[in-house]
């Protein structure tokens, strides 16, 4: 289990598929209300408190997107609207609304054009070379087309050591951002940031 805070009052988990399984969990048990289900939201809500400082009394927000072959997102939110509730019953009071998303995209988020640069120098090498690069809040972003030849879990694998799954939608890129490489973005970015 990864977390990170988002802001004062957002964190993003990122599950496994091998930590929902060393819990006794499949990825199906997610979209249920099980005892197991609620054990797992408090574990990482005790987690955050401890690793982030995050307290989640109250009312409190949950999505949950799943990313091929990789696991969960899971964006916990705080709500300080709730102030109807006493004081002395905060420790023990939570409420969750929950929205459950899943995606076939392999849409990818990075911090930093260069780690996208090296991304491509990587995925080249592979023979891939599709791609749509956006840029959005300071961040860049790449699509990739679902049928990726190489083996799907490899090219997750290579992905993942220069970026992330995003958590928010190829829509809200599109729309909102700025679309920087319409078609073949690992090629382009191969030929003129690397090829000598």
């Amino acid at each position: 289990m990864r977390l990170e805070r988002l802001n004062y009052n957002k964190i993003k988990i990122f599950l496994t598929f091998d930590d929902l399984v060393d819990r006794g969990l499949t990825k199906d048990d997610l979209w249920q209300d099980s005892i197991k289900v609620q054990q797992l939201f408090r574990d990482m809500i005790d987690e955050a408190s401890e690793e982030l400082g995050f307290e989640a009394n109250g009312s409190i927000a949950v999505e949950i997107f799943s990313i091929p072959a990789q696991g969960m997102v899971v964006i916990v939110t705080k709500d300080h609207a709730d102030v109807d509730v006493d004081d002395e019953f905060l420790d023990d009071y939570i409420e969750m609304k929950v929205t459950l998303d899943e995606s076939d995209d392999l849409f990818y988020e990075f911090s930093s054009i260069e780690d996208v640069i090296q991304l491509a120098g990587r995925l080249f090498l592979l023979n891939i070379t599709d791609g749509k690069l956006y840029s959005y809040n300071n961040r860049f972003y790449i699509h990739f087309d679902e049928k990726i030849d190489l083996y799907k879990e490899h090219f997750i694998a290579v992905v993942a050591e220069f970026g992330n799954p995003a958590t928010i939608t190829t829509h809200r890129v599109h729309e909102y951002g700025k679309l920087l490489m319409d078609e073949n973005a690992i090629q382009q970015l191969y030929e003129y940031f690397i090829k000598k």
